[in-house]
């Protein structure tokens, strides 16, 4: 590709970013997060429809773009959430919304439906929590015990499907897939003790007083240890999303009390350039014949998520939680997007996933962010305007043991202490969070 064509596809995908924040904006009842309308835009400018870029010519940026969204995600990971009662909860429900997804993507591999049985049964696991949490926040959805379960959910429900990534689409190989696995693992300890060695010394100081400056110390840091991990994952053929994910890790770590001021710096560089490449990159690749010829795929791979990733906090949180929220649980839990959107870009590279596929298991992504946290909140509307459900016999203790290292909710309440919230308020119309 030349050089030209890259800077037209660059102009064009700037496009696309800028327009995604403003129509929110100025469409306040338009309901949807912008990484569906970033998607939509890489559709309508893309090979498929108005062909005013050339995707190819672009793919570097997007691949920094997907490094960036498992950053962010293992940046936002709070390691003692999943010690704590909700945790243990919602990985309990996770492996049996594993075991579901194996077992019926296994049926549908036998009636010949499915040919992608790995990437489709990990898809079936996963949740976007972030992508629906200006909404949810805004609907009061994230109070309370309710919403202590859903961001343990939604925290699972990001962090386990990767790892299953990594292990069984990274490396042919299981054996290498966990050396690889082990090897991430070991480069992400010897960073953390760099950080110990380095804290002791002059550099930390430094680092941290040239932060605010035009030098922005940390922020380059920060990109450093993305594309150092990148290209450890490359050279040595360990997993990249696994390293991007684990520097996001290692990154809170680093940042200590920082946390939150990097976190906006990585809001603006990752939020603000790379990952809107990335996701409007995938739409300009999405397979839309495929999906035009045969829709009844994404309606099935819909319904599936509902099923699989839904249906079990049903009863997992059962004599927990009322009918009407385990419900809500429900349908956000099984509510899916950028997770699909990476991993069906990742089965299609390296072959592991038909296109057809791909863009189906994309689709019934799209639909869920359409649909189903809509339905949670006309259930929560619902239930307010009628008699309250009684409260289950066997409550559950507070999750006490995160009050010591994680902040509450700084949000007002209208009566008592706010609950605890593990995860940072994100501003309304963010992307992919």
């Amino acid at each position: 590709m030349d050089l030209s064509t890259t800077i037209n596809t660059l102009l064009v995908i700037a496009a696309v970013s800028a327009a995604a924040p403003l129509l929110v904006a100025l469409l306040p009842w338009l309901r949807v997060p912008q990484v569906v309308l970033l998607i939509a835009g890489g559709i309508v400018v893309g090979p498929e429809a108005l062909d005013l870029g050339s995707p190819g010519s672009v793919q570097v940026l997007s691949d920094l773009g997907l490094g960036f969204v498992f950053l962010l995600a293992g940046y936002e990971v709070e390691v003692a959430l999943f010690g704590s009662s909700s945790g243990r909860r919602a990985i309990a429900s996770w492996f049996v919304t594993a075991a579901l997804a194996a077992g019926v993507v296994g049926a549908l591999g036998a009636a010949g439906l499915v040919h992608a049985y790995v990437p489709v049964a990990i898809g079936l696991t996963t949740t976007a929590l972030g992508t629906l949490l200006p909404i949810l926040r805004e609907h009061d959805l994230l109070r309370g015990r309710l919403g202590r379960h859903l961001i343990a959910a939604g925290a699972v429900g990001e962090l386990f499907p990767i790892l299953a990534v990594a292990l069984f689409l990274g490396i042919v190989s299981r054996f290498v897939a966990l050396l690889s696995l082990l090897s991430v693992v070991a480069i992400a300890l010897a960073l953390s003790a760099a950080h110990r060695l380095v804290g002791r010394g002059r550099l930390l100081e430094i680092v941290r007083q040239s932060q605010h400056e035009t030098t922005q110390a940390i922020l380059r840091c920060t990109v450093l240890l993305l594309m150092v991990l990148l290209a450890a994952t490359n050279e040595f053929h360990l997993d990249a999303v696994l390293g991007a994910f684990v520097a996001g890790m290692v990154l809170r770590r680093w940042a200590g009390a920082n946390a939150p001021m990097l976190e906006e710096k990585l809001d603006a560089i990752g939020y603000g350039f790379f990952i809107p490449i990335f996701f409007v990159y995938s739409g300009m690749t999405l397979d839309i014949r495929s999906i035009a010829d045969a829709p009844l795929r994404v309606v099935l791979f819909l319904a599936l998520m509902v099923a699989v990733r839904g249906l079990p906090a049903l009863l997992v949180y059962r004599g927990l939680l009322p009918s009407r929220e385990r419900l809500e649980l429900a349908l956000i839990t099984a509510t899916s997007l950028p997770l699909l959107v990476a991993l069906a870009e990742i089965g299609r590279r390296n072959g592991t996933m038909l296109p057809e596929n791909a863009a189906a298991l994309v689709g019934a992504g799209v639909l869920s962010v359409l649909i189903l946290p809509s339905a949670a909140i006309a259930v929560r509307k619902r239930g307010s305007a009628e008699p309250a459900d009684s409260e289950p016999a066997d409550s559950e203790p507070a999750d006490s043991e995160l009050t010591d290292s994680e902040p509450a909710d700084s949000e007002p309440a209208d009566s008592g202490p706010a609950d605890p919230d593990p995860t940072e308020p994100v501003e309304p119309g963010q992307v992919g969070r």
